[in-house]
């Protein structure tokens, strides 16, 4: 006897999802809890685990496919029944599409082709898999192959992790859920002679996979498409820019950052500073803390900073509730833990809800400064470049002199319908002042 398995509510206002990849197959086996299914929404992406556990019987819904809430995903049941040919299943595009793609028939729905895989080494045409089918039988359409289904999904602390062993991760075997690559199987690769790439062309560039293909924007990524463009339609937006010197934070930094991470177990970077100078301008200067409804601004009680987290998949913020009240410590833990679920999908479509100001820290990817994007109905968006050394003019005792100093730079864009230059001025002067005096020693919080 099998069970139907529904597309689960996923927050007071979602309605529908997207299913972006099958962790099972047809003839798979589900134990309670065990991840089904990655689901993506206007809010989240997230993975569906199986309230049952038995054996996939029937998979009804395609990856790229949206359904509404309710919609039956997949059928499970104890094995007995009969089990849809492999086609049926939307499986997984492990490997690389056929070349050339041009041989394989044409779609009957309108996704563009798969993109062709690159070339190995030393092609042999037996080598080559089987062309895939245009559509699977039932009527479910073929998923689309693209680069970022060539090997299981990667966060990127494991990608870092890879880089610095000098691992190749195409010839890791994941041991995830869903074949998934994990930190301990990077560790076992390169403790296991895993090498870096050939020394024979150690400075070619590889070039991506994603060169001459055409593949479908993901639903997130309509998704942020579709505000960045409303926001730049419906508000005037206006950028200013300060430069700080935060050589003090840096020391105070240097001189605490072993014993906050022993006694926090989080490592103290630049950002939870610039996060709680801003948060208490924020409580000085409401405007810019400000969110706009209709033809009302309105004035939060409490500072809740969206904190912007790069992900595979795009851009996400999910938000830090109550950021004034907080100090150091508790804003540091708080954005590490929420960059680790954001890019693990596993945040819950509230934390991404209720933002009332963003700090995007553009400078952790080399960035000098930049003029980010103000999403309604946040009115005021804090950039943070890089933080480097520089010859600096200082003055002391009247006397001029050059000395080597950190400095950052710091761009506020806000809606300018709201928003004032003056208001704006004001609060990046007060974070500005903050940061150069550099007196959080009574608010690390360790």
């Amino acid at each position: 006897m099998s069970q139907d398995v529904t597309l689960p509510a996923l927050g007071e206002s979602v309605t529908e999802g997207t299913v972006t990849r099958w962790l099972k197959n047809v003839g798979d086996s589900v134990a309670v809890d065990e991840p089904l299914v990655e689901i993506s929404t206007d809010k989240v992406d997230t993975e569906i685990p199986s309230p049952i556990a038995g054996v996939i019987e029937e998979i009804l819904v395609a990856e790229d496919e949206t359904v509404e809430v309710g919609a039956v995903l997949v059928r499970v049941g104890d094995g007995s029944g009969a089990a849809a040919p492999a086609a049926t299943a939307p499986a997984v595009a492990e490997t690389p599409a056929p070349a050339p793609a041009l041989a394989a028939p044409a779609p009957v729905n309108s996704s563009p082709p798969p993109p062709p895989a690159p070339a190995p080494p030393t092609p042999a045409p037996a080598a080559a898999p089987p062309a895939p089918a245009p559509s699977a039988p039932g009527g479910l359409p073929q998923p689309v192959p693209s680069g970022s289904r060539s090997m299981p999904y990667v966060t990127p602390i494991v990608r870092k992790l890879a880089n610095d062993h000098g691992v190749d991760l195409s010839g890791v075997t994941g041991t995830g859920v869903g074949g998934r690559i994990r930190k301990e199987d990077v560790l076992a690769k390169a403790a296991g002679g895993g090498a870096p790439a050939p020394a024979a062309a150690p400075t070619v560039v590889e070039a991506s996979a994603l060169r001459g293909t055409s593949v479908p924007m993901s639903r997130l990524r309509k998704v942020i498409a579709e505000r960045a463009v409303a926001s730049m339609q419906q508000t005037a937006q206006l950028t200013s820019v300060v430069e700080v010197d935060v050589t003090e934070v840096a020391e105070l930094r240097h001189a605490t950052k072993d014993q906050f991470h022993q006694v926090t177990g989080t490592k103290l970077s630049f950002l939870p500073f610039f996060v709680k100078a801003a948060a208490e301008a924020l409580r000085v200067f409401p405007i810019i803390n400000a969110v706009v409804d209709g033809e009302n601004i309105v004035y939060p009680a409490t500072e809740n900073i969206s904190i912007a987290v790069d992900t595979e998949r795009g851009l996400l913020t999910p938000v830090l509730k109550n950021a004034g009240d907080k100090n150091i410590a508790g804003i540091a833990k708080d954005i590490a833990d929420l960059a680790e679920r954001t890019r693990t999908n596993q945040l819950s479509p509230d934390e991404l809800a209720g933002g009332t100001f963003t700090v995007t820290n553009t400078g952790s990817r080399g960035a000098l400064f930049d003029t980010p994007v103000v999403f309604l109905p946040q009115v005021a968006i804090l950039g943070t470049g890089i933080v480097q050394k520089k010859p600096v003019v200082v003055t002391h005792n009247g006397d001029d002199s050059i000395a080597i100093r950190q400095t950052v730079f710091l761009a506020l864009s806000y809606d300018h319908r709201i928003v004032d230059g003056a208001d704006a001025a004001r609060f990046l002067t007060m974070v500005k002042d903050r940061l150069e005096a550099g007196d959080f020693d009574a608010d690390l919080g360790i």
